[in-house]
């Protein structure tokens, strides 16, 4: 599938803390801590715990999330589809939503039980 602008718009505008207990729905379901929720998040976007919380509090947006995040430099080794986006063939323009799309597939592999070390990708 291709990112449209209109769609890049509505998860820029989405409120973080609307998503986040989705997030850990499904983890918790699957078995999974929060300690390691908050693992892969701190590892993607370099959120500790408090400014996650603050964050969530403040009910920041996507695009105010990944503003002030600092994405991990193996980032671009999350690969895959995820709610049918192959995250590599994500066009540049549409940085924000391929990074919510990244975060999606650490939460994937998270909840289907990959161990941290994959999810952690190291070069």
């Amino acid at each position: 599938m291709k990112v449209t602008t209109e769609k890049n718009e509505k998860v820029a505008n989405m409120i973080f803390a609307s998503i986040y207990p989705h997030y850990w729905n499904r983890l918790e379901k699957h078995g999974r801590t929060k300690k390691e929720f908050h693992q892969v998040i701190e590892w993607f976007t370099g959120y500790s715990e408090n400014e996650l919380q603050s964050l969530i509090e403040e009910k920041v947006t996507f695009k105010m999330f990944f503003e002030k995040a600092k994405i991990n430099p193996n980032a671009d080794m999350i690969k895959g589809v995820v709610c049918g986006y192959r995250i590599e063939e994500i066009e540049d323009e549409f940085e924000l939503y391929k990074q919510c799309r990244q975060m999606e597939k650490l939460i994937d592999e998270l909840a289907k039980g990959r161990k941290m070390e994959k999810i952690l990708r190291k070069k």
